[in-house]
């Protein structure tokens, strides 16, 4: 594998974070000192004073208030744009994906984030393990539910396939209705005329066992490919190896059902065939 090269990004965590050091400085406070005044441990907040954590709103007004900066802190965390409210990881993708000229995606286990609904999404946020707060939660849905917006993209938005397996039309998140509401609405995304979604029947062997990916064209018709596994991954841009992940996604291409098939296999579920 051959990773895409990093350079350190500057988040809007980080400038709030040296407004933090800052102000704390000017109070003459430690960081021990600051910690305890807010009932924190001192490495949290050095972890927020190096960009590393994100401040909550209620911690910013409680600084703010602490440290008489007149809302400061809190008007900067009001302000930071919804795609740094996602890991970090999660924002090297949506770099490629506002700007790409074409989008290919696999996925096995869950609808994915571009096609979700907000029931959907929040079911799923409410099944992850080790949990998070319902702040967070919220947080990271609205910044999903906002990447959607690339469908009104103008002029025009991205070519997108999707390949879907077929077990995650069965499983059952957030219970039937919601799962009803969510193929009802991968029906009419199959509408789109930029769109095509495919089926991949569970009794099928193919290409894609491997694991989910996603192919993405650049504005520059470069190609890169963004690889996901459990907690770890990771945006690939070596020709060779993204190749290798063009050729496997169009084998599924050719592998799962047709576009007209898997509409009509949706139909099916919906009961309105």
């Amino acid at each position: 594998m051959h990773p895409v090269n990093k350079r350190k990004r500057i988040t809007s965590w980080h400038v709030i974070g040296a407004q933090l050091s800052h102000f704390r400085k000017a109070a003459r406070l430690t960081q021990p000192a600051l910690a305890e005044a807010v009932g924190l441990h001192e490495d949290t907040i050095g972890s927020i004073e190096q960009g590393r954590r994100a401040l909550k709103i209620d911690l910013a007004e409680t600084l703010d208030e602490l440290l008489d900066t007149k809302g400061a802190l809190a008007v900067a965390v009001s302000n930071v744009p919804e795609r740094e409210k996602l890991p970090a990881f999660v924002q090297d993708l949506l770099e490629h994906e506002d700007e790409a000229l074409t989008l290919l995606s696999y996925q096995n286990s869950v609808v994915p984030g571009l096609l979700q609904t907000e029931a959907y999404g929040r079911a799923l946020f409410s099944c992850l393990y080790p949990p998070i707060g319902a702040e967070l939660a919220e947080e990271r849905l609205s910044a999903r539910l906002n990447r959607q917006k690339v469908f009104e993209r103008e002029p025009t938005p991205p070519m997108m396939n999707f390949v879907l397996e077929e077990v995650m039309l069965h499983r059952p998140v957030g219970g039937p209705e919601v799962m009803r509401e969510q193929i009802r609405y991968l029906r009419r995304c199959a509408e789109l005329p930029f769109l095509g979604l495919q089926i991949m029947p569970t009794e099928r062997t193919h290409a894609g066992l491997a694991g989910p990916m996603i192919v993405l064209e650049t504005p520059e018709h470069d190609h890169v490919a963004y690889i996901e596994t459990q907690r770890v991954s990771f945006l690939v841009d070596d020709p060779d190896e993204v190749s290798v992940y063009q050729q496997k996604y169009g084998m599924l291409r050719s592998q799962a059902l047709t576009p007209d098939e898997s509409m009509g296999l949706l139909d099916d579920l919906l009961g309105e065939s």
